[in-house]
């Protein structure tokens, strides 16, 4: 159902990935989650709420025209769902998936003026939660365009507020 509204360059409704992000978190109450992109609303986290409580919540602050260039440059080749950005992990072959060679499609969705509309709506829509967890004391924010320069900050934050978790066969 959400490939449905994916595909269609939509956000998918709040009723259908909420449903669904709770029924596979319900699954895994013994485990610990690393979520990302939600909850993206109030209903999403009001609903999460119900079955947990959030120790740690982060947002990137990037510039629109950074994310908007970004993903506006993002082709994929359909069948694997494989992604290609020309800046960060170009093919190749211009156009052309590097394991099977088929020709690589941008998705309408990933056009510069839908991205923009997406990313509107999604600060319109982002505000709201965001403000809910900084007034909970849980919200960590990080600025910046480069990957490299920010995440340092955020594993520093990760180290110092997660316990590793050692696996059996570690040792």
């Amino acid at each position: 159902m959400a490939k449905q509204y994916i595909e269609k360059g939509l956000l998918v409704p709040d009723h259908v990935i909420t449903r669904l992000m709770l029924l596979e978190l319900e699954n895994r109450r013994d485990q610990h989650w690393l979520l990302d992109g939600f909850p993206r609303t109030l209903v999403q986290a009001e609903a999460l709420d119900k079955i947990c409580e959030l120790d740690l919540v982060i947002t990137l602050n990037i510039p629109f025209e950074t994310l908007k260039d970004r993903l506006s440059r993002r082709w994929i080749h359909p069948p694997s769902g494989r992604v290609y950005n020309p800046d960060f992990n170009p093919p190749h072959v211009h156009g052309i998936d590097d394991i099977t060679g088929e020709p690589l499609v941008q998705q309408e969705d990933d056009k510069p003026e839908a991205v923009a509309a997406r990313l509107r709506q999604y600060k319109d829509v982002a505000k709201p939660v965001i403000e809910l967890y900084k007034s909970r004391g849980v919200l960590h924010q990080f600025s910046g365009t480069e990957t490299n320069k920010i995440w340092p900050y955020v594993y520093t934050l990760f180290s110092n507020k997660i316990t590793p978790i050692h696996s059996k066969e570690a040792y």
